[in-house]
């Protein structure tokens, strides 16, 4: 079995490249100057990571689904995450990127909001494509993070590298954004996929097996991790993930409700609900009405 790299610090990756290491918790990369190419690594990341695709230098994979990781596309990794590249032999990597260790942001405002850069935890084919013009932004962010470790440490140093860092997934969040509107029919095809899944999932005796409904388990049927079909439905619907399941969980009560004469107990049960009382908050909380209300207002 291929051996798995924790890689717990800047130094590390570093050393597997033949790159010098300037700051211990931060290093932007520059694969065109390594002096060594592993040709198969599987890491699992201990510090957060972004990588720029100059031109091909290799596959990543998670599992067996190989990433969307074309020639000026981003990839990015965060702590816990597990990933796997390999490398041809003719190849020399072309590539740009920044590493951070999570001490790096410890008590910063970066710090508490990193969660919210989503991406991070985006998976199988969700690489983020740019424009040359955002290529070049990118770029520029990468280039004053370097000028900063390759100048002197004052007072200031750490507080302008965090905030390039926050300009640069800042930045990133507004190009993902984008991509979620350009890519807009694959999108929608995904949302047909959805809606068909969610029907699927309570004609049957899944839910009684199951339980509820998950993004989780939705998100795995489409092969998109959850964090960026969260982000995806929203973004075209308006609604996020759990919002969009518990709409479709309402309907099927209302119909259940109005077209058939089962208990609410026993819709809950049908739906999924470990407890009656569950979905009865669900509905009041939803509906504006409990259920009897609502039967009484509709009948």
């Amino acid at each position: 079995m291929e051996e798995i790299i924790k890689l717990d610090s800047v130094d590390k990756y570093n050393q597997l490249f033949g790159l010098e290491t300037k700051h211990p918790l931060v290093s932007v990369i520059d694969l065109s100057k390594a002096t060594r190419w592993p040709k198969q690594l599987r890491i699992n990341y201990g510090v957060y990571a972004l990588y720029l695709k100059e031109s091909r230098c290799g596959d990543i994979l998670y599992g067996r689904q190989k990433y969307d990781y074309q020639e000026g596309t981003i990839v990015s990794f965060a702590p816990g995450q597990v990933a796997s590249s390999e490398l041809p032999a003719d190849i020399q990597p072309q590539a740009h990127g920044l590493l951070f260790h999570p001490e790096l942001i410890q008590g910063s405002s970066l710090g508490q909001e990193i969660k919210n850069y989503s991406f991070f935890s985006y998976e199988t084919r969700e690489a983020l494509h740019l424009s040359e013009k955002e290529r070049e932004i990118v770029m520029d962010c990468l280039n004053k993070i370097e000028i900063e470790l390759q100048h002197n440490t004052d007072k200031y140093s750490q507080r302008l590298i965090i905030a390039n860092i926050s300009l640069l997934l800042d930045y990133c969040m507004r190009f993902y954004e984008r991509q979620f509107t350009t890519r807009k029919i694959v999108n929608q095809d995904v949302i047909v996929r959805f809606e068909k899944l969610l029907n699927e999932y309570f004609e049957g005796e899944t839910p009684q097996q199951e339980g509820l409904p998950t993004v989780k388990y939705f998100a795995d049927k489409v092969f998109l991790s959850p964090n960026y079909f969260g982000d995806l439905i929203r973004k075209q619907t308006g609604q996020t993930a759990s919002e969009y399941i518990q709409q479709k969980l309402i309907e099927r009560a209302k119909e259940a409700l109005l077209f058939s004469h089962k208990t609410m107990s026993q819709i809950a049960y049908e739906l999924g609900f470990q407890y009656p009382q569950h979905l009865h908050r669900m509905f009041k909380r939803i509906v504006g009405c409990t259920p009897r209300e609502f039967c009484s207002r509709v009948g």
